[in-house]
């Protein structure tokens, strides 16, 4: 699966696959593989990306268009 998502909300602040893979502590070319959908993303850089973009996994990964996050859960 391709993500152009990840491109796209990379694009929108200006910043590198090397930026990105900084943030996910991985190599750049890990990352890039990601974005061109050649190697799975870990569920953990998921939502890593998801966090620091501010929207929902669902949006990343072309779930709904809704870019905006949903309401974080209360836990006890």
């Amino acid at each position: 699966m391709y993500f152009q998502r990840l491109k796209d909300l990379r694009d929108d602040l200006d910043l590198t696959q090397e930026n990105i893979a900084d943030i996910l502590k991985i190599q750049q070319t890990v990352y890039s593989r990601y974005e061109r959908g050649i190697q799975n993303i870990p569920l953990e850089h998921l939502l890593t990306l998801a966090d620091f973009y501010k929207t929902s996994t669902d949006y990343i990964l072309g779930r709904t268009n809704e870019k905006k996050p949903y309401p974080k859960i209360k836990r006890l």
